[in-house]
């Protein structure tokens, strides 16, 4: 199986996240988990592999999650066989599903903009600051959620006014912000100084203790102050992301710079935007023009 040498592999060589090495060790202890159920056949089978898959859609798994388990396999089976572990790779005879395209869901920027200006919601002490910073920094700067619990102080540079972002595979990219980010940041910074922390941490983003920050903590923030704005069902980190680039399409960036300021590796990961925009213009058609 070495799958000891195959998480240091990912971990060393390829500098993968942790979360994405998370997901890895998942995905194959299921895998395994699976395999162990249907007697002596080898983990190398093409029919099993096949199996666990059907086993997966059975059980109302997503397409999508079901791709992602895939694609581990595939990195998983193409490290054994570089590693001359295996002669012969399974997954080449292994086809994906198919996945709907679903249009990423982003809230109107207006809205936004509504509750970081209001002065009522966010209370005026370092829990209410910090947490105007968290909504802030995704929607001002499209960061994702990993990417924002590793953020620290000493990535900020209110002289060139950007902040340095340490996205996959420790790829580092520099994001501009706005004055109104940057006023906010110093005062949130004279805050966190104030306070007297058992655990000072050096991340820029930390909890009521002083402490690193975690997801679930960013996740309650968001869904909390989104949820003052919206009824929608998703309140995620992400949907600022989204909301952050689809603006940026909407008022006539180029999809070039989108993906720089994203740290998307791909081009074809930042054009799910234009469906975005595509939607938008179908509607100022539908209610402007006479014919529609």
């Amino acid at each position: 199986m070495h799958l000891d040498r195959f998480y240091s592999y990912l971990q060393h060589e390829k500098r993968f996240s942790v979360n994405t090495l998370i997901a890895y060790k998942a995905d194959l202890t299921q895998f395994y988990d699976f395999a162990a159920t249907e007697g002596n056949a080898s983990f190398t089978d093409v029919f099993l592999i096949r199996n666990w898959i059907v086993h997966l859609l059975d059980n109302q798994t997503e397409a999508r999650s079901v791709n992602r388990k895939i694609s581990s396999l595939k990195t998983y089976f193409k490290f054994l066989l570089r590693e001359k572990l295996i002669t012969d790779n399974p997954m080449s005879k292994i086809q994906s599903p198919k996945v709907a395209k679903k249009l990423p869901v982003v809230l109107r920027e207006e809205t936004v903009g509504a509750l970081l200006d209001s002065d009522t919601i966010f209370e005026r002490n370092f829990m209410g600051i910090r947490d105007k910073l968290v909504i802030e920094l995704l929607f001002g700067t499209g960061i994702r959620l990993a990417e924002l619990i590793t953020l620290t102080e000493n990535g900020i540079d209110f002289y060139e006014k950007t902040i340095k972002i340490i996205g996959k595979r420790s790829k580092q990219r520099i994001v501009p912000l706005n004055k109104e980010l940057l006023v906010l940041i110093k005062d949130y910074l004279n805050i966190k100084k104030s306070e007297i922390f058992d655990n000072n941490s050096i991340k820029l983003i930390v909890t009521n203790a002083g402490a690193d920050s975690y997801p679930k903590l960013i996740y309650r923030i968001v869904q909390k102050y989104l949820g003052f704005i919206t009824t929608q069902n998703k309140k995620s980190p992400h949907v600022l992301r989204h909301t952050f680039a689809t603006s940026l399409l909407n008022n006539g960036a180029d999809l070039n710079a989108i993906k720089e300021l994203l740290g998307h590796a791909n081009l074809s990961a930042t054009q799910v935007y234009t469906h975005n925009s595509a939607e938008k213009l179908k509607l100022i058609y539908k209610q402007a023009h006479p014919k529609a």
